[in-house]
């Protein structure tokens, strides 16, 4: 099943079998001060060097989140969405808890756009599959209701087979549907990568869709996390997950390993393309 997004020059296929797709995380204000800031004074040389700095990195779509506490997002999301689109030409992916201001900004976005995100809480299935239906977007769902993120995986498979319930009933293709199995920290719970592990497995033998993954969350509280963060990425990959949001500044080396071990990179083209770019001593 292949879930395709698209922008002025580019076309993302997201895959089961194929190479990972890359969505960059950094243009988050979550965790960054200087970004948050940034965002506040409408100062946007950063949003711009965070966009160029992913895509040379491997990124395939980026990730727009404006989301500081007390700045408009209805109207700052659509403005940061066209300054992105003007620099980059990779597909977008919307990030914001608020429909309003997904509504204002996916008409600006070019392309096939995706949608971070709906849930399976009953408002946001209702506020926010009606907007992915009418722009023609993709959508992420994310294994989580009212009550939280379940304890179990066969409980997480039952909120993604509602939201693809919900999302198909009102004419969203089940293509552009992608399932976020969500991690927790193992730091707090030892099973919690293993049941996120379960979960890909589960979602992608009912349903195939594709499965999404935001991986820093599992080292969160612990040290050395990059190295954490390195190994769950190559055990979700092996089990099923065919996008994430991520560093690509840290990670793409780790992804691009993980398919070329896949068998996903003929001769290893990507690989040595890659490296020859970033060199070790550059990461």
């Amino acid at each position: 099943m292949e879930t395709v997004l698209h922008a002025a020059g580019a076309q993302v296929k997201i895959r089961y079998g194929g190479p990972v797709v890359v969505i960059g995380e950094k243009i988050n204000p979550t965790g960054r001060k200087k970004l948050a800031a940034a965002l506040e004074a409408r100062a946007f040389d950063l949003v711009i060097e965070l966009a160029t700095a992913q895509m040379a990195w491997g990124a395939d779509v980026l990730d727009v989140n404006v989301g500081v506490p007390g700045v408009d997002e209805v109207a700052l999301l659509p403005q940061v969405v066209k300054l992105v689109s003007s620099v980059v030409k990779a597909p977008l992916c919307l990030d914001s808890p608020n429909h309003e201001a997904l509504a204002a900004a996916l008409p600006v976005a070019p392309g096939k756009p995706l949608v971070n995100s709906v849930n399976g809480e009953e408002k946001s299935l209702q506020r926010v599959l009606p907007l992915v239906k009418d722009r023609g977007a993709a959508v992420i769902g994310l294994t989580m209701d009212d009550d939280g993120i379940p304890a179990t995986a066969e409980a997480r498979l039952a909120l993604a087979g509602k939201i693809i319930e919900r999302a198909t009933r009102i004419g969203i293709p089940i293509e552009d549907i992608v399932i976020d199995p969500l991690v927790l920290t193992v730091g707090a719970d030892s099973n919690a990568a293993a049941i996120t592990l379960k979960t890909i497995q589960l979602v992608h033998e009912k349903f195939g869709v594709n499965i999404n993954l935001g991986a820093s969350n599992v080292s969160f509280g612990l040290p050395d996390r990059p190295t954490i963060n390195q190994a769950f990425l190559a055990l979700a990959i092996g089990q099923g997950a065919t996008c994430v949001i991520t560093d690509p500044m840290k990670l793409s080396a780790t992804i691009r390993a993980t398919d070329l071990l896949l068998g996903r990179d003929t001769y290893a083209k990507r690989w040595v393309s890659f490296f020859r770019q970033h060199p070790p001593e550059a990461r």
